[in-house]
């Protein structure tokens, strides 16, 4: 049984990353049928696939300490999103951080905010060694969340997600540099598309 209880797991100076509550549901449905959030995602979900996927979060982090969290602004309680940490069926062997948000959250930074502390978590409390991330390659924007995180491009090749087939560009960042990003040379991977 799932347990949409809210809590709190980490936080920033602007966000709350927390279990998903059912209040949460209908926002994070419409979030997922809007087709320029999910353009990258595979399209639109229905209602219940959303409903599924916020349930498998809660589950994910009650049995592993890890999943895609409920993001929500601590000035006034407002759900954003989502974002976290969890394992891909391509890369069994590497945790992804990943994030979504609402279109009207876009531009604020609420993304690098949100991964940037999954990733300190990963790298500090998790003790991983590295971290990818996993997009479309004209998937600019989330490129773009990558390179402020410290993620250089990996590869590229195709993969399967949830029975379905895209081609895919893979970013990844260690922990050592991550602890290093400030002074590291700015990514090329938006020059690379």
């Amino acid at each position: 049984m799932t347990a949409w209880d809210g809590s709190v797991v980490l936080t920033t100076p602007r966000l709350a990353l927390r279990t998903f509550r059912e209040d949460d549901l209908p926002l994070y449905a419409a979030l997922n049928a809007d087709p320029e959030v999910v353009e990258f995602l595979g399209g639109p979900l229905t209602p219940a696939d959303s409903d599924g996927i916020a349930a498998w979060a809660n589950e994910l982090f009650e049995a592993e300490g890890i999943g895609l969290m409920a993001v929500e602004r601590r000035e006034d309680g407002a759900f954003l999103g989502m974002c976290g940490l969890h394992h891909l069926d391509a890369y069994p062997d590497d945790v992804e951080v990943g994030w979504r948000l609402a279109r009207a959250h876009w531009g604020k930074g609420y993304a690098t905010e949100a991964a940037t502390a999954w990733l300190e978590h990963a790298f500090g409390a998790m003790g991983l060694a590295r971290v990818i991330s996993v997009t479309d390659p004209p998937n600019l924007r989330s490129l773009a969340v990558m390179h402020r995180l410290g993620m250089r491009h990996d590869h590229e090749a195709e993969i399967e997600v949830d029975d379905e087939r895209f081609w895919a560009v893979i970013h990844a960042v260690t922990a050592e540099a991550f602890a290093d990003r400030a002074s590291s040379p700015p990514c090329d991977c938006l020059a690379r598309r």
